[in-house]
C-alpha cells in the first residue's frame, strides 16, 4: 500500500514538472499565451461603420501577410465597441491568429507590453512627427484601451509591401506594432472582398434581426432596399458625375474598368427607385419591402406605386444600424446605393453567400 502511495506522489510531481516545462509561447497563466511572432493593432478611426468594416478586413489581411497575431480592435462610435459585441470571433480564426483587444490588454499587455515600453507607429518619412492620440477619434480610441505611448516613430512603408514593414519593424525590437490608422486602402482592395465571409454576426444581432423579420414579415420573402437621401448625402453627390472611383463605387463599377459614376447612381430620383423596386417585386413575387435609410423611407410613395401588387413596406429605424444591415443581408433581393459603404457591407456579405444585389441607377 505504501508503495502505491509513493508511486502516486511521484507521478503527481512528475506531471506538475512536465506542465511547468512544456514548450509554449510565453509564461502567462491565462488561456491567452504570448505569441513570439508578434502582434498588430490599429485604430479603426476612419468614418462610420461601413468605412471601418472595410478597413478592418484590409487590416486582417495585412496581419496575415506580415504574420503577426491581430489584436482585434474595437469599432468606434461615441465609444469603443468590442468586436464580439457585433461579430463572432471564432470565424476569424479560420483565416488567421486573432485576440480581442480587451483580452490582450488584460492578459498579455501587463507583462509583455507594459507602460513605459509602448511605441506608436505612423506612416511617413522617418523623423516625421507622429501624434498617435491627437484629435477625435484617435485619442478616445486609445484611451478606451488604456494605452499611452512612451515613444512614437514614423515608417515609410506602403501597406502593399508587407516585406518592407517586416524589415522596418522587426519582431525582436517591436513585438507589438500599434498603428495610428488601419494598414489598408479605402475603398478596400478587391482581393480582400472574400474575407467578408469571416464577418459573422453575433448571436445577439442575429436573434434581434430574426425577431424583427418574424414580427414584420412573418418570415415571408422580402426585398431589402437602402436609401441615402439625407441633405448631407445629397450634397456629397453634387460633384460625382464622371468620376471613376468615388467612395464605395467599385462595388458595382468594378476595379480599374474605367466606368464612370453618375449622379443617378449616387442620388437616384424617385422614378428610378420606384422602377427598380417594382421590377424586383415582379421578379421575386415578394410581398414585403424592408427599407433602411438615413432620412426618408418613401413608405407612402412605394405603397402607392405597388398598390396593385399588394406589397407592404416596413421601416424600423432601429437603435443600432447593424440591425438594419443584418436584416438586409437576409432579403430575397437587395437594392442599394453603389456609392455608399453602408450598402457595400451588405453587398459583400451577400456576394460571399451567393445572394443577388442590385444598385440604383446601374441595374
Amino acid at each position: 500500500m505504501q508503495f502505491y502511495t509513493m508511486m502516486a506522489s511521484w507521478l503527481g510531481v512528475t506531471v506538475l514538472l512536465l506542465l511547468c516545462f512544456l514548450p509554449g509561447r510565453g509564461t502567462n497563466s491565462s488561456e491567452h499565451q504570448w505569441d513570439d511572432r508578434g502582434y498588430l493593432i490599429f485604430c479603426l478611426c476612419m468614418g462610420r461603420f461601413g468605412n471601418q468594416a472595410e478597413h478592418f478586413l484590409g487590416g486582417l489581411a495585412f496581419a496575415k501577410k506580415i504574420d503577426r497575431t491581430l489584436i482585434v480592435p474595437p469599432f468606434r462610435t461615441y465609444k469603443n465597441i468590442e468586436f464580439d459585441e457585433w461579430f463572432k470571433l471564432e470565424p476569424l480564426k479560420e483565416y488567421h491568429r486573432v485576440i480581442l483587444a480587451r483580452d490582450f490588454m488584460k492578459d498579455l499587455a501587463p507583462t509583455h507590453w507594459p507602460p513605459g515600453n509602448r511605441t506608436g507607429v505612423c506612416y511617413g518619412k522617418p523623423g516625421r512627427e507622429c501624434q498617435m492620440k491627437e484629435g477625435n477619434p484617435f485619442g478616445p480610441f486609445w484611451d478606451g484601451l488604456g494605452v499611452d505611448f512612451d515613444k512614437t516613430i514614423s515608417v515609410e512603408a506602403y501597406y502593399g509591401n508587407p516585406q518592407g514593414w517586416m524589415e522596418a519593424l522587426p519582431v525582436d525590437k517591436y513585438p507589438v506594432v500599434a498603428l495610428r490608422g488601419a494598414p489598408a486602402p479605402f475603398p478596400m482592395a478587391e482581393e480582400n472582398i472574400p474575407l467578408a465571409k469571416y464577418l459573422q454576426w453575433s448571436d445577439n444581432i442575429e436573434e434581434e434581426a430574426g425577431s424583427h423579420i418574424q414580427k414584420l414579415m412573418g418570415n415571408e420573402k422580402f426585398i431589402g432596399i437602402h436609401l441615402r437621401n439625407g441633405v448631407d448625402w445629397k450634397n456629397a453627390c453634387e460633384h460625382v458625375e464622371g468620376n471613376e472611383n468615388y467612395m464605395a463605387s467599385p462595388q458595382c463599377l468594378g476595379y480599374g474598368r474605367g466606368t464612370k459614376v453618375t449622379h443617378k447612381m449616387c442620388f437616384p430620383p424617385k422614378e428610378e427607385i420606384l422602377r427598380l423596386v417594382k421590377n424586383a417585386v415582379l421578379k421575386t413575387k415578394a410581398k414585403h419591402i424592408y427599407v433602411a435609410t438615413d432620412k426618408n423611407p418613401m413608405k407612402e410613395d412605394l405603397e402607392n406605386h405597388l398598390k396593385s401588387l399588394k406589397v407592404k413596406v416596413h421601416h424600423l429605424d432601429p437603435w443600432l444600424p447593424q440591425i438594419d444591415l443584418a436584416i438586409l443581408g437576409k432579403a430575397e433581393l437587395f437594392i442599394g446605393n453603389c456609392i455608399s459603404s453602408f450598402t457595400s457591407f451588405v453587398s459583400r456579405q451577400r456576394l460571399v453567400q451567393d445572394k443577388p444585389t442590385q444598385f440604383w441607377g446601374y441595374s
